[in-house]
């Protein structure tokens, strides 16, 4: 479903990201784990074409998105939950989720709009509620389901957990893991990796903008280089 191929990419001089290649498969959860500055967040913004690689390409469903813009990436089928969740504070819950259907028909809103309110019954009780006033886990949720709302085939999470409290980091990782069961791809950057790889079919490690070590999920959660580095063992 999605092929990234040596791509390179720069901050000015700064070289973040350094020939990096690697695959997600359709219905696969796919996690890219690394510390902090190790560039998947950067990953992420090139493959949803916030930024550029300088060589190399990022194919979605044997496309080339070299040249595509980040709004026709999301018709695609391509959604991006970026770091921090960035919803717009001061529109309300069902506000944010109808902006998640720009690229999606009119007619197919008000059941997008249901089906995210079944997954997130907290959002329903909040519909009404100004985005900017929810609490962390309320707004990870309306962000997931601002997603959602472009009926995406491949959805990328960058950091989901960032911030929470452990019972909610529990609630949002139950939510991907429905979410797979139900089809959607999944590429998830998260810095929780004991949650992360317990849920990925398959993960890669990344070392200042370098993948160093792949493997599926249990290899990963099994390596003691990995488990010394990441999992506090």
């Amino acid at each position: 479903m999605l092929k990234v191929n040596d791509i390179n990419v720069y901050y000015g001089s700064i070289h973040a990201i350094k020939g990096v290649s690697f695959e997600v498969h359709q219905g696969e959860v796919v996690t890219l784990i690394g510390a902090n500055g190790a560039g998947k967040s950067t990953i992420l913004q090139t493959v949803s074409g916030l930024l550029r690689s300088k060589t190399g390409s990022v194919e979605f469903l044997g496309e080339n998105l070299g040249n595509v813009a980040p709004h026709k990436i999301v018709a695609k089928g391509l959604a991006h939950v970026p770091e921090g969740r960035r919803v717009f504070l001061q529109m309300t819950v069902e506000e944010n989720l109808e902006m998640g259907a720009f690229t999606r028909p009119g007619s197919e809103v008000d059941s997008g709009i249901a089906d995210v309110y079944k997954r997130f019954p907290r959002l329903e009780e909040r519909r009404r509620q100004i985005a900017g006033t929810l609490s962390g886990g309320e707004q990870q949720m309306l962000a997931m389901g601002r997603a959602l709302m472009s009926k995406p085939q491949l959805l990328m999470l960058d950091e989901p957990s960032m911030g929470l409290a452990p019972l909610l980091v529990e609630q949002i990782f139950e939510i991907i893991k429905e979410l797979h069961k139900a089809g959607t791809t999944i590429l998830l950057v998260e810095q929780n990796a004991q949650m992360a790889l317990s849920v990925a079919d398959r993960g890669y490690v990344l070392e200042t903008g370098k993948i160093v070590t792949t493997g599926t999920g249990a290899e990963l959660l099994n390596d003691d280089a990995v488990k010394k580095a990441y999992l506090g063992a």
